[in-house]
């Protein structure tokens, strides 16, 4: 007897929430007991899921994302961003590009190639959000490092696309002499990001027309499902950033409706589960094996990465004045690296194949790592800065 995929959702919401539970006895993050689940029943552990269902559950993790993406860009209120002005721009900014010049002077510094150096190194800036998320709200966070934090994971996918975009036009410019594909190169991650923006904003907008005429928690709820794929799927077609474009659109409706408190509340009732399995399934993609393959490459990454966001934080905090706590203790939140990461990888591998092995190894080692750490120290950085109280 074949079993169906409906019963390895069953598996994952189970296994998830037992490890979820068996690690608070701990007193670690929930997301960290999704993933150790997720490895255990994966095709590299125990092999209770086979590989060919994970590759079949895509869907969930567009969803989650989708959602998260979404739950993010409620923060940006006006009242919000007129108090903190732009100090989240400058901290993302910095804290991006230390992460990636210190990854490729490093890199580069032990006699790596410069074209690797330069991808890595873009990569390096790129955070992922969705454990910093649910860290936050299993906690229920609050204060200075917490609200920076919110806005600076936002914004920091922008900041790795950009410097991902002019990697790739050095790159191209060193394998390829020509202006034409050094200029796609830089333009490319510039609309990627104004035309996710654009769009979310529409959406938003969109997105209160049919709030007038359906006042039941139900119906808006189906709405708002609704809005939040609409904006994953154009993201998908148009090759937008789906994380930017679903948290504009959340961003536009909480400053332009009275019910954008409230829609938020009703999907944190649906979301649970699916961010569950979202966490487990990254979990089971996680590939223990990659381990011994990275060597001196993987280890330079993932250190000087921590590094260049711990600087780069405490530099951009700095220059904004902001409170000593987000100075001291927000790099060390930033510490997850995931989806968008891999991603990339997977363009610099193409770009590069002499060293598209080596790359994609790299980066998904430091995945397996970030994310299984990365959820602890988020949680020692926000209870040092006395932002959660258990």
């Amino acid at each position: 007897m074949q079993p169906t995929t409906l019963f390895y959702l069953a598996l994952i919401l189970f296994s998830g929430l037992i490890f979820g539970r068996i690690v608070k006895l701990i007193k670690l993050p929930n997301v960290t007991g999704y993933l150790i689940a997720g490895l255990l029943i994966g095709p590299y552990c125990f092999k209770l899921v086979p590989i060919d269902i994970i590759t079949g559950l895509d869907l969930i993790s567009e969803i989650a994302l989708a959602f998260i993406a979404f739950s993010i860009g409620s923060e940006f209120k006006l009242s919000y961003l007129k108090r903190v002005g732009v100090t989240p721009i400058i901290i993302a900014i910095f804290e991006g590009l230390t992460a990636a010049v210190l990854v490729f002077a490093a890199l580069f510094l032990f006699g790596f190639d410069a074209k690797i150096a330069l991808l890595l190194g873009a990569i390096a800036s790129a955070t992922a959000p969705a454990a910093t998320i649910m860290v936050v709200k299993q906690y229920k966070a609050k204060g200075p490092v917490t609200e920076t934090l919110l806005s600076v994971v936002a914004l920091d996918d922008a900041v790795a696309l950009i410097a991902f975009g002019f990697a790739m036009a050095t790159v191209s410019a060193m394998e390829h002499p020509g202006e034409a594909s050094v200029v796609m190169s830089v333009v490319t991650p510039f609309w990627e990001i104004i035309g996710s923006i654009l769009l979310g904003f529409v959406l938003g907008v969109l997105f209160t027309i049919p709030l007038r005429f359906f006042k039941k928690d139900s119906n808006r709820l189906i709405i708002t499902t609704g809005f939040i794929f609409l904006g994953s799927a154009i993201a998908t077609m148009l090759g937008l950033s789906s994380l930017l474009l679903c948290m504009c659109m959340s961003a536009m409706l909480v400053n332009v409706s009275k019910s954008g408190e409230s829609l938020l509340k009703l999907t944190d009732n649906v979301t649970p589960p699916i961010f569950l399995m979202f966490f487990v399934v990254s979990g089971m993609e996680l590939d223990v094996s990659i381990l011994p393959q990275v060597g001196l490459i993987g280890i330079i990454y993932v250190l000087v990465r921590v590094i260049g966001k711990v600087a780069g934080a405490s530099i951009g905090a700095a220059i904004m004045k902001a409170p000593a706590a987000v100075k001291k203790y927000l790099g060390l939140s930033l510490v997850p690296q995931a989806g968008v990461a891999i991603g990339l990888s997977l363009i610099a591998s193409n770009k590069l194949p002499g060293f598209g092995q080596k790359i994609r190894a790299v980066v998904l080692c430091a995945t397996l790592i970030y994310e299984l750490t990365g959820p602890v120290i988020t949680k020692i950085s926000l209870k040092k800065a006395g932002e959660i109280t258990e």
